[in-house]
């Protein structure tokens, strides 16, 4: 019995609850590795083990999960190096029992960052098996097939090479040229018939049917023929590994090996949602019972997970006896290893926190604690295993007090896993761990000015602890366990150097100016590192009532470049519900406000900047931030009353935004048709205010979409040049949707562009756009329009954007005039009139472009002026119509 078990048997006095408990450390796993290897070389050495047994179950699989960086894939290399050889072995692990066996290590990692996908991993299993010097025909025909179906023109080096597995690249092509020649040869092909692989692997089927004694050696494989008649796809390509377990089992006791192949970083072949890539490897795993699998990943295996039937291939406890989460009775498994096959590492996953905490206590077979209990425990455990210890322990302490646990009991931190962490630190050491625990993420740098230290070597012998993680691709390689940084910051510690809420205070104002020193002395002064800064710093200001400083900067920073981040920091732990105090509340509401428009109702926009304009606490410029982006959402309700009254006022300030404001105004003049007014504000607007994008936009309503397309050309060149990505984006969708009307093909090149454009960014109404102007470039020719329309509208009215709205409509209508539907075209015209109705006329001239695209009589036109004539913009918006009607004729 474990410690943890005695400790919950001397806990209470209740006989029938029952405890159990699973730890484990990396000799602990060396064993189990060693011991699951060893099982599975003594299975398939037993005369009934059978290759191509497809319905027996599988038991050569090995798991290793836990946490991010806890040392997954430092072990998943160990194993690999101790079972190259004895020399590589660590010394604290013990010799192996399989003397004489040829184990042979593959070892794949299948991180995101790696690149590598199935083709690779079936290639790389292959190529390293090229080190036995000997042909695998029955696998290296098919797989021969798939890459000349697959990759037409692609040398298969070439690939090997750019993929990082050219070590293997000439003894591998050699070995399936050998094999396709030795086949050639055997079915009396001529030399240069022999050369092409889709004539010899006919042949061999055709060979393989008739039971040949020519390829009695490959006959012995019942699915060899099969395989080469499906279809050479990436399904099939996962079916081939059965060939090549095929293929090891025929070779001689002397040139016998077992394949250990490695997969690591598991968790990147998807989600519990999307296993596409799990199922392909599944299919591997399944397929090649003689090799033996150790898998290393975040969360456990759930192939023992029957309801996992329908999204894997083979699943539950009687397909792997061994990846089942708990123990199963014994009439249901085979396997002596049981649940043993998943060997948990350091941290739980959210998932396995809840499992463990689920059988730690029980009785009767039913977890002793509570769903609602699991989840606060969980949730606060930031999957540490000691702080679900010592939740158990806590859950056993008030049923010994007569109390019924509830989830409020475990809503707290333990002050002894401060202790714990804090206990083997120098004075110095604890001093910069409370200082970064107020950071999210550090580096050394950045560590050593919040702690107030003049040298970096305290925080960087801190970052080797193991309670401090490391990303080295992030923005700040180092953060603090998750559970003892909020334990830091928020128990009441009883150490003999707790600090003070004034001590606290100090480093958090230390902790805010090094944020901003690294984000004034950048000399790149880049997106992420403004993100990041933003991030730390917001809630730092927040949550200790800091001044702003350079948070002020910084935040029109993040406004400029038109991206929308999120930035909003999660609340503190102890938050009133006071509300907007501070001006860091007031800042970090009005960024959240900004950054959450894109995936909110205008309405709430509106509303949440209100609250922040009428608490008054911003300083002047950052209350003009609100000011000027509360009118742009009034504008996009329709509301031009307040939204013109707001521009003006942030106009008349000459702050930052008064430019910004003034392009405001010219578009609130366009909406209510007065196009000179709008293309003479354009004019004075300078870079500042996008005037080029404004004239485009009063352009294309007067049907001259050449001038809008130029313009918006000139606009996106301008945003190059400044380097603000929006509005580079912004620009070229409206680019794309105006050529829509006029040139499909080009509109198609142009939109592409957008999209890769807006990859990235958070720019709603600009996504919206060029959703409407695929529409415009489909018009008369898709059916589904009306489909596609219906969607949209609903996206539309959900975001609050009923200026989009009406640019949809519009768009639709082109669509019925090209058509010639006059039944939808007036539906549409009838939808576009209620929209305009309800906008103080506003956009009320999309009802005479409508008119004038079909040709019909405006028997009440809008008050509208126009640039030039009527008469001639019916004229432009007519001959848009019949010249894509003309263009789809000329193509039929």
């Amino acid at each position: 019995m474990v410690a943890g078990d005695l400790r919950a048997l001397f806990s209470s006095n209740d006989r029938t609850v029952a405890a159990a408990e699973a730890f484990t450390n990396r000799q602990l796993q060396w064993e189990a590795a060693t011991a699951a290897l060893g099982e599975h070389l003594r299975h398939t050495a037993a005369p009934a083990f059978d290759v191509e047994d497809l319905e027996a179950p599988r038991t050569n699989v090995l798991v290793f999960h836990g946490v991010g960086g806890i040392g997954k894939t430092t072990l998943s290399r160990k194993l690999e190096a101790a079972l190259t050889g004895a020399e590589h072995r660590p010394t604290q692990w013990g010799q192996p029992a399989w003397p004489g066996e040829r184990i042979w290590p593959v070892r794949i990692d299948l991180a995101r960052s790696a690149g590598t996908d199935f083709e690779q991993i079936v290639l790389t299993i292959r190529l390293a098996l090229a080190e036995l010097g000997r042909p695998l025909p029955a696998f290296d025909i098919a797989l021969r097939r798939y890459w000349e179906h697959n990759h037409p023109g692609e040398p298969l080096e070439e690939y090997l090479r750019r993929g990082g597995l050219s070590r293997f690249g000439r003894a591998g092509q050699q070995q399936m040229q050998s094999a396709l020649s030795d086949v050639a040869q055997a079915l009396l092909l001529p030399g240069t018939v022999g050369s092409a692989i889709g004539q010899v692997t006919g042949a061999l089927v055709g060979a393989l049917r008739e039971r040949r004694q020519t390829v009695h050696a490959l006959a012995g494989c019942t699915r060899l023929a099969d395989l080469l008649e499906a279809e050479p796809d990436l399904d099939a390509l996962s079916y081939y590994p059965h060939l090549l377990a095929w293929e090891l089992a025929q070779l001689p006791p002397d040139k016998a090996v077992t394949p250990v192949i490695l997969l690591d970083t598991f968790e990147d072949t998807g989600d519990r949602t999307h296993r596409d890539l799990e199922r392909l490897i599944q299919r591997v795993v399944w397929l090649m019972p003689n090799a033996f699998f150790v898998i290393t990943g975040r969360s456990r295996l759930q192939w023992g997970d029957e309801a996992l039937q329908g999204q894997l291939d083979f699943t539950g406890p009687a397909a792997w006896p061994g990846l089942v989460a708990h123990d199963i009775p014994a009439a249901r498994t085979t396997s002596p290893t049981g649940s043993r096959r998943q060997v948990l590492i350091g941290d739980f996953s959210p998932e396995d926190c809840d499992d463990y905490l689920a059988h730690r206590l029980s009785r009767d077979g039913q977890p002793l604690i509570g769903p609602r209990v699991r989840e606060v425990i969980t949730r606060r455990s930031h999957g540490l295993p000691l702080y679900l210890d010592l939740s158990v322990m806590r859950f056993l302490e008030l049923r010994r007090s007569g109390h019924t646990p509830s989830p409020d009991d475990f809503d707290q931190d333990f002050p002894a896993l401060i202790a714990r962490t804090l206990s083997d630190l120098t004075p110095d050491e604890r001093h910069v761990l409370r200082s970064v625990a107020l950071l999210d993420a550090f580096d050394v740098a950045l560590a050593t000015r919040a702690a107030g230290m003049t040298h970096e070597a305290l925080a960087a012998r801190l970052a080797e602890r193991p309670f401090v993680s490391e990303d080295p691709f992030s923005l700040w390689p180092f953060h603090l366990h998750g559970l003892i940084r909020s334990t830091i910051r928020t128990a009441d510690d009883r150490t003999d150097d707790r600090w003070s809420p004034c001590d606290w205070a100090h480093a958090a104002q230390r902790a805010l100016d090094a944020l901003g020193e690294q984000w004034n002395t950048s000399p790149t002064r880049n997106r992420l590192l403004l993100i990041g800064c933003l991030r730390q710093g917001l809630r730092l200001a927040r949550d200790h009532r800091l001044e702003l400083g350079w948070l002020r900067d910084a935040a029109w920073s993040y406004v400029s470049d038109s991206i929308w981040e999120p930035l909003d920091p999660p609340a503190p732990h102890n938050a009133a519900a006071a509300g907007l105090e501070t001006p860091a509340d007031a800042l970090v509401e009005t960024l959240s406000a900004l950054g959450r428009r894109q995936h909110e109702h205008r309405e709430c926009t509106v509303d949440r900047l209100t609250t922040v304009v009428d608490t008054g606490l911003l300083p002047t410029d950052l209350r003009e931030m609100a000011l000027y982006y509360r009118a742009k959402a009034q504008r996009d309700l329709g509301r031009t009353d307040d939204s013109r009254r707001g521009m003006q006022l942030v106009a008349d300030g000459g702050g930052r935004l008064a430019p910004a404001a003034r392009r405001g105004l010219a578009h609130l003049a366009r909406l209510a048709g007065d196009f000179p007014t709008a293309m003479d504000t354009a004019r004075t607007l300078g870079w500042a205010g996008r005037h080029h994008r404004v004239m485009g936009d009063v352009w294309w309503v007067q049907g001259d979409m050449e001038r809008a397309a130029a313009a918006y050309a000139a606009a996106r060149r301008e945003a190059e040049d400044h380097g603000i990505a929006g509005e580079r984006a912004t620009c070229q969708a409206q680019r794309g949707f105006v050529l829509a009307f006029t040139n499909p093909d080009l509109a198609d090149d142009e939109l592409e562009l957008a999209q890769h454009l807006l990859a990235g960014l958070d720019l709603r109404a600009t996504g919206l756009t060029v959703q409407i102007a695929t529409l415009l470039r489909d018009a008369g020719t898709s059916t589904d329009l009306e489909d596609r329309a219906s969607i949209l509208r609903t996206e539309i009215s959900v975001a609050g954007l009923t200026s989009t709205a009406a640019t949809l409509e519009l768009a639709m209508a082109f669509h019925h005039a090209v058509r010639g539907t006059r039944e939808d075209l007036l539906a549409t015209i009838s939808r576009l009139r209620e929209l305009t109705r309800g906008s103080n006329g506003d956009y009320a001239y999309y009802l005479d472009i409508a008119h004038f695209m079909a040709g019909l009589p405006l028997d009440t036109p809008s008050p509208a002026r126009w640039l030039d004539s009527q008469d001639s913009t019916r004229q432009r918006w007519r001959a848009l119509v019949t010249d894509r009607h003309d263009h789809l004729r000329t193509r039929q």
